[in-house]
């Protein structure tokens, strides 16, 4: 039988390497829907290719381009437009499973929209959990969802616990989420004010988009992790921790409660997750190379030095502040990252940013019953964001 896959997030690094292991295995995958934002060019090579169902873009001026670069070339296809069709797409009936990939909290509705509609899910979009978190969850489990992590390191923690999920917290002692340390691991703290976005987007074993690229350098990545996996495994946050792992080989770990420790290991290729969660519980050829031992050398495991990366506390701080707290947090970071790499603000402000952000607003936070209370603080918190970067901002 075959899989039908929508992809949101098609011409970033997830959406390309997911539809790379599609193409491997055209007796189980069929790409059903794809979605951009911005390009538009390599969008329509998708699609030319992959013939899909349906394709989103987010405006008018996109979509006429879509179209006449389809004009021929994939007759079957649909062009829909904007976050409605996005939903849309999600949540289509003829749709088996959704590759999130979208970056950052626009990704939220779709994601809610597929796990109302009981589909396959594959997470790679950490912010919607971080944002959306208990009430994505429970919105997965009433809409019978199936969630499946994509992200390396939880894929990892995902791949060493057992299928049947209500066995996980008799399992679980505590989990080590790893980090490369990114392109800064070693470089003196007191020089990173000068730290220029190509410098930071220069990530040593992976291959991302800047966003996140820039994340892995301040280890804000990690601390949003650490919020999804507090919800993802149903974890208190003492029983989350990170340690830096240069070599990228062991992607994470559980330590079991009778002292054992569980790990997944593989090469720093994101198709091992995509190709794991595409076919789960089965597994196919990622196209991923294979780790040779041989010549690894050492794997080594360092603490994360909390002068070179500050932002990382943050992540048990909103966790255990005022509900909305996490939300505050990734808004404020997308805002800070955003004014980084328009050379707005010093990437050490990036931290100061997020802090104060949280700091301001701690006192206004109150619970969120719904995704339009989620939104509205996601919006709130941005304003309060890009306030502190023009009281920061270089210009």
């Amino acid at each position: 039988m075959t899989d039908r896959v929508a992809i949101l997030g098609s011409t970033g690094s997830i959406g390309v390497s997911t539809l790379d292991v599609i193409a491997r295995h055209p007796e189980h995958f069929q790409v059903y829907g794809l979605s951009a934002f911005r390009r538009v060019d390599e969008l329509a090579e998708q699609c030319v290719r992959f013939q899909p169902r349906v394709v989103v873009v987010p405006n008018d001026e996109a979509a006429h381009g879509l179209r006449g670069a389809l004009r021929g070339r994939a007759p079957a296809t649909e062009v829909c437009v904007g976050a409605q069709a996005l939903e849309e797409m999600a949540r289509a009936p003829e749709v088996d499973s959704v590759m999130a990939a979208i970056v950052g909290a626009a990704g939220l509705r779709p994601c809610m929209a597929a796990a109302r509609a009981g589909k396959r899910l594959l997470l790679a979009n950490k912010e919607a959990i971080v944002v959306g978190g208990e009430l994505f969850i429970r919105t997965v489990r009433e809409g019978g969802a199936t969630l499946i992590p994509i992200d390396s390191e939880h894929s990892a923690i995902f791949q060493c616990l057992p299928e049947d999920r209500s066995q996980w917290s008799a399992r679980i002692d505590h989990i080590v989420l790893t980090a490369s340390g990114g392109p800064f691991r070693t470089r003196d703290p007191g020089t990173l004010q000068g730290v220029t976005p190509e410098q930071a987007v220069a990530h040593p074993n992976w291959v991302m988009g800047r966003k996140i690229s820039v994340d892995s350098a301040t280890m804000m990545n990690k601390a949003l992790e650490v919020i999804e996996a507090r919800w993802l495994f149903d974890l208190q946050p003492e029983q989350i921790r990170v340690v830096i792992h240069p070599q990228s080989i062991i992607h994470s770990m559980v330590v079991c409660r009778d002292g054992s420790v569980l790990a997944q290991l593989g090469t720093p290729d994101m198709r091992v997750p995509i190709a794991y969660g595409l076919a789960y519980p089965h597994r196919v050829e990622s196209g991923a190379p294979r780790v040779d031992f041989r010549q690894i050398g050492a794997l080594t495991f360092e603490e994360p030095d909390p002068q070179r990366f500050p932002g990382l506390a943050l992540a048990w701080e909103a966790l255990a502040g005022p509900a909305g707290s996490t939300v505050v947090l990734n808004a404020a970071n997308e805002i800070a990252v955003d004014a980084f790499l328009e050379r707005r603000l010093a990437f050490t402000d990036i931290h100061a940013v997020n802090t104060a952000t949280l700091e301001s607003m701690a006192a206004e936070l109150r619970p969120l019953p719904d995704i339009e209370s989620l939104l509205e603080l996601d919006a709130r918190a941005r304003d309060r964001a890009q306030a502190q970067v023009s009281r920061l901002c270089r210009t």
